[in-house]
């Protein structure tokens, strides 16, 4: 709670360039909105990017020293770019590997799943193409959109193939060089939305691309970042888990989420490769990923190709459904889902589902999703809140993650604690003695006086308040 008190008000002796700053800062602290990076102790970890717990079970650490141990003369910087001095044997290696892995043509590793969608959308599209793009697709998606030379960029209702046909009627209609073939329309999407926990409904978009435009000028960009390692034969991904590898056109797999690891790589044939080494100037323009970054990507790949992870998948299925039937069978939940206190969509028909996500959005009232959050770190769980703009306005929720190093006990206290809280909230709205805010918040406040800090409610638009 520290790092949210007003700053601005005590440098009236410093400098104007650092003054400034902390006045853009404070207008954040005053609504406890400020983002600081802390470490956490003594927390049960509900929030990470860690989905298969390799980063802490100690199978990607042991593979890892391995790979080491067989690579003794490794040079630890790649020491420039690709394009210059940063290539290795080992990188091209890696690249064929991976694409051998995953049933692509070829590989090209990237230092972040930010870069490589900075690249994609950067270098791919030509002069007269179109994006269309599912509404909620990454940010970095829309950053690197920022800087294509398409002039024609269109959203579609998040998983709607019906949407996605209007949108490219329309686009058959009124753009003659799409329509004859000579111009490609790229559709942007993510195989599993981490905010939302669903799953693209890939085959169906795929179909309603065809059926527009028979002549193939419709390609599709699928962002895998949250399904690689998670979903399908060995963790391969959406795309491979329906057949569909020789249809994409793009794929990107990141590895700092279910690899543990850090980085990317961008699966397509060569000419779209040529294309990045020689456009992309998130590629050109950095030092290539080092011998250690590859290494652990290498490792996490030989945990997957082995099926040491298998089991970790099919962990992560359970707990999710464990909870799902932990937060079903609280007596109260039917009434506080009815009354609007919060709900959790994924958890309704969950039984129906093939294959669930990690991800378990706890979708609440405007501003309810703070109260939650600090409710749950008041019983030692790590979860975060989301709201605008990461999330559209009037959808703030907190984002539970589940991990294959959880336990049924961690997840059965965790769907109790959030039952407490609903509960909590479902009498305070049902009291006329005036009380409003929820027991931990009151306690919040208590620590915030003592700290002589100035008290205001979170704000619903200014992002993640994560509080120290």
């Amino acid at each position: 709670m520290k790092g949210q008190k007003l700053k601005a008000p005590s440098m009236k002796n410093a400098t104007v360039f650092d003054r400034n700053l902390e006045e853009a800062l404070d207008a954040r602290r005053a609504g406890q909105n400020l983002a600081t990076i802390h470490t956490w102790q003594y927390a049960t970890d509900f929030s990470s990017n860690d989905f298969l717990s390799l980063s802490t079970n100690g199978l990607l650490r042991t593979e890892f020293l391995e790979e080491l141990a067989r690579n003794p003369n490794f040079q630890l910087g790649s020491t420039g770019s690709r394009l210059s001095d940063g290539n290795s044997s080992y990188i091209e290696d890696l690249e064929k590997e991976i694409a051998e892995f995953h049933g692509a043509e070829s590989a090209l590793m990237v230092n972040s799943g930010y870069d490589a969608n900075g690249a994609i959308f950067c270098a791919i599209p030509r002069p007269g193409d179109v994006i269309v793009y599912d509404e909620l697709i990454h940010a970095s998606a829309h950053d690197g959109m920022k800087h294509s030379l398409t002039q024609k960029q269109l959203p579609f209702r998040h998983n709607d193939p019906e949407c996605l046909r209007d949108v490219l009627t329309d686009l058959e209609d009124s753009n003659p060089l799409i329509r004859k073939g000579q111009r490609c329309v790229l559709i942007a999407v993510e195989s599993v939305y981490s905010m939302d926990g669903d799953v693209c409904p890939l085959k169906e978009l795929v179909e309603v691309a065809k059926e527009i435009f028979p002549k193939g000028n419709a390609q599709f960009l699928v962002d895998e970042a949250h399904s690689t390692g998670l979903m399908g034969e060995q963790g391969r991904g959406l795309v491979s888990s329906l057949g569909l590898e020789k249809i994409i056109a793009v794929r990107l797999h990141t590895y700092g989420k279910g690899m543990s690891a850090t980085g990317a790589a961008i699966l397509t044939n060569q000419t779209v490769r040529n294309m990045l080494l020689n456009f992309a100037r998130p590629i050109i323009y950095t030092t290539a990923p080092s011998f250690p970054m590859l290494a652990a990507i290498r490792a996490a790949y030989t945990l997957l190709k082995t099926g040491k992870t298998e089991p970790l998948q099919q962990r992560v299925q359970h707990l999710v459904k464990h909870f799902y039937k932990a937060i079903n069978s609280n007596p109260h939940w039917n009434d506080i889902t009815k009354a609007g206190v919060c709900t959790i969509p994924l958890s309704e028909d969950w039984e129906t589902r093939d294959f669930i996500t990690q991800f378990v959005p706890v979708w609440t009232r405007e501003k309810y999703n703070y109260y939650l959050t600090i409710h749950l770190q008041g019983d030692r769980f790590r979860a975060i809140p989301i709201s605008p703009p990461v999330v559209p306005r009037g959808t703030g929720r907190v984002r539970i993650v589940m991990h294959a190093g959880n336990t049924e006990v961690e997840v059965e206290a965790l769907a109790a604690s959030i039952c407490r809280w609903a509960k909590e909230m479902y009498d305070i709205e049902k009291d006329t003695s005036g009380i409003k805010l929820p027991s931990a918040m009151h306690q919040m406040y208590e620590l915030m006086s003592a700290a002589d800090m100035k008290i205001t409610a979170p704000s619903a638009s200014s992002g993640n308040p994560f509080l120290e």
